[in-house]
């Protein structure tokens, strides 16, 4: 007996089984090795009758275990379960236990166990089982009919309640039928084709076809396959069937619209919610010169910008695609050949029925030709408008000046006439020679403004311009000495500007005389002639410490005819107007710094393109 019993013990830790053993009368507990090894306890751990049960996980476990050993030592009964534990060195383990009471006279007397672990068959019973609720919970909620296709006859064996929704069907109805009767009689040869081919295969597969409904209608529908799998030796194929008709609504829809945006001269672009371009008609394409490629995938515009692309509507367009906002705005681009056009856009918002946004729309169109006669017609009214100043101050010329020039020389005459004294008469003689030199003066102001202006295609010269501020000053070595005037400049030697030599000339002399002429008697009289480079403009500043300017008084009338601001006598009020019309015909500008008794700035501006 003793023999059999070291038998069983060498088996069962060979089959990793514990052995336990609890004497009802004395309460002496024994656990072999493998027992202890499963709930990882020291080997010389000494179990006592009762603190076994703190190993079981507390709640329903505990409590079964409890009631199976109480069944047991007072009523003889065995049992065998399972349970679940938690082990000394708090590891969760999933264990069978099993107990034969053994009677004495009628009584338990010694309870007899095995203990074995069965964690990972019980972590894969719970997987599957976790797997078959998944399978379950997928195939009744699916959006898509599932149909289980017994392959050896294609027999439909299963069928999930959306198949119903999709056949009309009830889903009793479905089982059992062949697989081809869902399809129209020209689409069955098709789906047996669809059936044989996966047979083959066991990759996931989309085809798509129609299905017939119970009423007779046709469905467009997309049938994939998915995997294969036997039941005693069957093997069975799970197809998905979903209704696609609002897609292919939707993509008739989307082709009629394609046809049309295709054949249309505007040009028209559809870009994602980033703003980057999903499609493009062929209209957008030969405008801009690109290609489909390059167009997809990027931002459209992206190569269109040029110089002269305004950076604030391409900030404007930005905003807006950040935004998902409709714009409508018209930005100078350039095409492939780097060739100009305007380009008047209209950036649309597509949203869906949930109000989520969808794509932008961008239609456009070349409006080059408009833009330009808007320009050209811009520039008729500017030049318009400057002729009606210039006409004015010529008026201004004609109607006071010359008026009044001639109604003084018509008086002295007038007088000469009516008085028989020589004497009298030869006083008068003065007056009349100073009347027609006044009216000599107005006359050859007014033809050289004349001759400014009719001189607007003079062509303009390279003149270095350390040279000609050298010899304006030589030419004015009597006037600046007198007036002690200190003449600065720091004009690079080399600096070569663009201009035509009679009007730089004239500038250069009219701006030093001014610094001359308003000159303050506090001071000694300065004049600093500085340079700089903006924009393609060489920019000449006279900067003086003179008697100034309130610009906020006379700014707006500086520079116009015959406008005098310090009562100096020889002041003519024609010099700075002279300066303005000849930079003007040049292309460039002057414009004035000043503060009162502390001086200005005069700053020339030489076009340089």
């Amino acid at each position: 007996m003793t023999n059999k019993l070291e038998l069983y013990f060498k088996a069962a830790q060979s089959a990793k089984i514990g052995i336990w053993k609890m004497n009802v009368q004395t309460d002496h507990v024994f656990w072999d090795a493998v027992t202890k090894c499963i709930l990882e306890v020291p080997a010389d751990f000494d179990p006592v009758n009762g603190n076994g049960i703190n190993f079981y996980t507390e709640g329903e476990n505990r409590d079964r275990i409890k009631n199976r050993i109480y069944t047991a030592i007072h009523e003889g009964i065995s049992f065998e379960d399972k349970f679940q534990i938690t082990t000394a060195k708090n590891n969760i383990k999933y264990i069978e236990c099993i107990c034969k009471v053994e009677m004495i006279q009628g009584k338990p007397a010694n309870l007899l166990g095995t203990f074995q672990d069965i964690t990972k068959e019980q972590n894969l019973i719970n997987q599957l089982q976790l797997n078959v609720e998944k399978f379950s919970s997928i195939f009744s909620s699916a959006n898509d009919s599932i149909f289980i296709i017994d392959t050896s006859n294609g027999i439909i064996t299963d069928c999930n309640p959306r198949s119903s929704v999709l056949t009309g069907y009830h889903v009793f109805e479905l089982k059992g039928i062949h697989y081809t009767e869902l399809f129209p009689e020209e689409f069955r040869k098709e789906a047996r084709f669809f059936l044989k081919y996966n047979l083959h295969r066991n990759d996931y597969t989309v085809d798509e076809t129609f299905i017939k409904t119970k009423t007779g209608d046709s469905i467009p529908v997309e049938i994939a396959s998915g995997k294969k799998f036997q039941v005693d030796h069957i093997t069975y194929l799970v197809c998905f069937i979903r209704d696609i008709s609002e897609r292919k609504n939707a993509e008739n829809k989307m082709n009629l619209l394609s046809l049309a945006a295709s054949e249309t001269t505007d040009t028209i672009v559809i870009a994602n919610h980033k703003g980057i371009a999903v499609w493009a008609n062929q209209a957008y394409l030969d405008l801009t010169g690109l290609t489909m490629i390059e167009v997809l995938g990027q931002k459209p515009g992206y190569l269109s910008k040029g110089p002269e692309t305004d950076a604030t509507s391409s900030s404007l367009m930005r905003k807006a695609i950040e935004n998902q906002e409709s714009i409508k705005i018209t930005v100078l681009n350039y095409n492939q050949k780097k060739e100009k056009y305007w380009f008047e856009l209209n950036i649309t918002t597509a949203f869906d029925n949930h109000n989520n946004f969808i794509n932008f729309i961008g239609v456009g169109r070349n409006v080059t030709s408009r833009i330009e006669k808007e320009l050209e017609l811009k520039k008729l009214l500017e030049v318009t408008s400057n002729q009606n100043n210039k006409l004015y101050n010529f008026t201004h010329i004609v109607s006071h000046n010359i008026r009044s020039h001639t109604s003084n020389l018509s008086m002295v005459v007038d007088v000469i006439e009516n008085t028989d004294d020589i004497q009298e008469k030869l006083s008068y003689f003065e007056l009349f020679k100073e009347g027609t030199e006044k009216l000599s003066e107005s006359i050859e102001y007014l033809n050289e403004i004349i001759t400014i202006q009719q001189k607007t295609n003079i062509e303009k010269k390279e003149i270095c311009l350390k040279n000609e501020i050298e010899k304006t000053k030589k030419a004015l070595r009597l006037v600046i000495k007198e007036s002690k005037i200190i003449i600065t400049d720091t004009i690079p030697e080399d600096l070569m500007v663009t201009a035509i030599p009679a009007y730089l000339d004239s500038i250069l002399l009219n701006l030093i005389t001014n610094a001359i002429k308003y000159k303050s008697t506090q001071r000694t009289a300065t004049l600093e002639i500085q340079h700089e480079f903006i924009d393609n403009y060489n920019i000449i500043n006279f900067k003086d410490n003179g008697l100034g300017l309130d610009l906020e008084k006379n700014g707006h009338k500086i520079f116009g005819m015959y406008k005098t601001f310090h009562g100096n006598e020889d002041a003519k009020g024609i010099g700075l107007f002279i300066t303005k019309n000849q930079l003007e015909a040049m292309n460039g500008k002057i414009e004035v710094e000043s503060e009162l008794d502390l001086g200005s700035n005069f700053k020339i501006y030489l076009n340089e393109k």
